[in-house]
């Protein structure tokens, strides 16, 4: 593909993934799964487990995180998340990088999204804290509509812009990322420095994948 600046975009809509892609949150993540699911007695998951759920709902991703809590106490598992989580909030940022490749895509024209599995209040409160009200175009979180790998989040999207699935590319740092965009006839890329191994993303079909927030900048600039 021709690297000339001046050329047509391939794309008109990127969703981007936010813990792991954009927000260096995955070990923060991980050990407040972990303290939760100890909080109310269960067994403990492993690093790999634990930040192998990152993405999904956090419901979904507790339950599948800690299989013999019961359901009666999923509530008090997710409460004791959000626990932990908010004494660490503070602790996270986005990776260096990020800012910059952002702004150079809004002013590439692109129509920048969020696809994530964290609910809307802490997406808000995210996009407050690190000051990127206004950057990006759109946002579906996991408690406002399905959660990934279901395709509902990209489509909901896809349909308030009016940008067809072929116009639209998805990045994110978990096999659940990639499987969404598959899901909904989207392009995807993937970035090897969150939650899940990069060995896994080949089956999904990436055009890419990127082992720094850099590498990704540059490639979006010449193939996006």
């Amino acid at each position: 593909m021709s690297s000339n600046p001046t050329r047509t975009r391939q794309f008109d809509l990127i969703a981007f993934d936010w813990d792991g892609t954009l927000f260096d949150s995955t070990a923060i993540i991980t050990r407040c799964i972990q303290a939760a699911v100890a909080d109310v007695g269960g067994t403990v998951p492993s690093d790999k487990d634990a930040a192998y759920v990152i993405g999904l709902g956090l419901m979904q991703a507790l339950a599948h995180a800690a299989p013999d809590v019961p359901k009666e106490k999923y509530p008090l598992l997710g409460a004791r998340y959000k626990h932990h989580y908010v004494l660490h909030q503070n602790d996270i940022s986005l990776f260096d990088g990020v800012l910059p490749m952002l702004d150079a895509l809004k002013a590439a024209g692109h129509l920048l999204t969020v696809a994530t599995g964290k609910s809307r209040s802490g997406l808000n409160e995210a996009l407050q804290a690190v000051e990127l009200r206004g950057v990006f175009d759109g946002s579906r979180t996991a408690d406002e509509t399905a959660g990934k790998p279901h395709p509902l989040m990209l489509q909901e999207l896809m349909a308030e812009f009016g940008v067809p699935p072929e116009r639209v590319l998805m990045i994110g740092d978990t096999t659940h990322d990639l499987q969404l965009a598959l899901n909904a006839g989207c392009a995807s890329v993937g970035v090897s420095y969150g939650a899940h191994e990069h060995t896994a993303f080949a089956p999904l079909q990436p055009r890419h994948v990127a082992h720094s927030v850099a590498e990704l900048h540059t490639w979006l600039l010449a193939h996006a």
